[in-house]
């Protein structure tokens, strides 16, 4: 369930040293997440931290507000580093995402002092360490992970990654699909259609327009299954799945899915994909393959190509130019093979950086 207080602190005095060893001036603050310039800046930051590290930036508002607002907070915590003119110049977030999972961002400004830079990075460090003590605390662990990423060419990233602890764990190749209008007709109707005993439809819509309880439990226990093998799983309960999920900017209903065998008396979910819009401000929008899993019972029989060539079709008939998603580099079920064979090629890579935190 999702707690009703936060299992940070969200206090910084609480968690940081008397004297954090910033320079004469500079402060260590909570970030108000209300106030249109302290989001703006926190985005700029995380953009310049984008281009520096795989070349473009593809964030905006939404992101950092899913991070700082009030929709967010409920098991997150913020920590902002502010020059002696009031100028944001740091950024940690933690998210309390699952049992014994920690999400840790760690956002420099680019342009400042390299030595500045340094002890703005231990700051916020120290910080994102007091917090994994305080959540596995609440959480009643003897051990926290802390999982943070890094794009695979941010050395300066990797240096402060490795000086504080962390090891890299894992690499991710960022995949995208170009889609054209044609490919609307890949299946017979992105919303419903069969193949080989396999119904591919989207999650049921009650006459509210929310989805089907029945059916998102049912997208949740196919890919908590379907997961169990995966690098990193961490049981995730349905409340806290519905929640993150929801959160995401890109969240839309109406790109879940679920895939049915249909041998016996009745349908048995196989298979699912949870889909977002992925929003563009300068050209078409894409779609993206937040999740795709599928239950080892039922691999080899095309349930997996299944979903993929739906969610293909329906981003051809929204006028979507593209499909993302993201793979394990070493991914046991070998899905980067049906990938490029369906036609993604890798974008950037990314990698996982963990550090186990003893929370006694």
């Amino acid at each position: 369930m999702i707690p009703d207080d936060n299992r940070f602190a969200s206090d910084p005095d609480d968690v940081l040293p008397q004297d954090p060893g910033l320079p004469e001036g500079w402060v260590a603050d909570v970030p108000d997440g209300t106030d249109h310039g302290t989001v703006e800046r926190l985005t700029e930051l995380l953009r310049a931290h984008e281009r520096a590290g795989r070349g473009w930036a593809g964030a905006g508002e939404e992101d950092v507000l899913v991070e700082v607002s009030d929709r967010g907070l409920s098991t997150r915590e913020n920590l902002v580093v502010r020059d002696p003119e009031g100028r944001i110049q740091a950024w940690g977030s933690v998210h309390d995402r699952a049992e014994g999972r920690m999400l840790f961002v760690h956002v420099v400004d680019r342009e400042i002092d390299e030595r500045l830079a340094d002890r703005c990075s231990e700051v916020l460090f120290e910080w994102a360490d007091a917090q994994a003590k305080a959540v596995g605390a609440a959480r009643g662990l003897p051990t926290q992970q802390v999982d943070t990423g890094a794009f695979a060419d941010d050395e300066r990233q990797h240096g402060w990654l490795a000086d504080a602890g962390f090891d890299r764990v894992r690499t991710w190749w960022q995949m995208s699909r170009s889609v054209e209008s044609a490919e609307s007709e890949l299946v017979p109707d992105p919303a419903r259609w069969e193949r080989n005993g396999v119904v591919f439809r989207l999650v049921e819509r009650q006459g509210d327009g929310l989805p089907d309880e029945a059916d998102l439990r049912a997208v949740h226990e196919v890919l908590e299954g379907a997961f169990t093998d995966h690098f990193n799983s961490a049981e995730e309960t349905f409340h806290e799945f519905i929640h993150r999920l929801r959160e995401d900017p890109g969240h839309r209903w109406d790109h879940w899915w679920l895939a049915e065998i249909i041998d016996g008396d009745e349908p048995e979910p196989a298979g699912a994909l949870v889909g977002t819009v992925s929003e563009s401000s300068t050209g078409p929008d894409g779609s993206y393959v937040s999740y795709l899993g599928v239950l080892e019972s039922a691999r080899g029989r095309g349930v997996a190509t299944g979903l993929l060539r739906t969610i293909i079709a329906d981003a051809a008939s929204r006028q979507r130019d593209r499909v993302g998603l993201e793979v394990d580099a070493d991914s046991p079920t070998g899905a980067d093979g049906l990938y490029t064979s369906l036609g993604w090629g890798t974008k950037y890579v990314t990698e996982s950086w963990h550090r186990d935190v003893p929370v006694t």
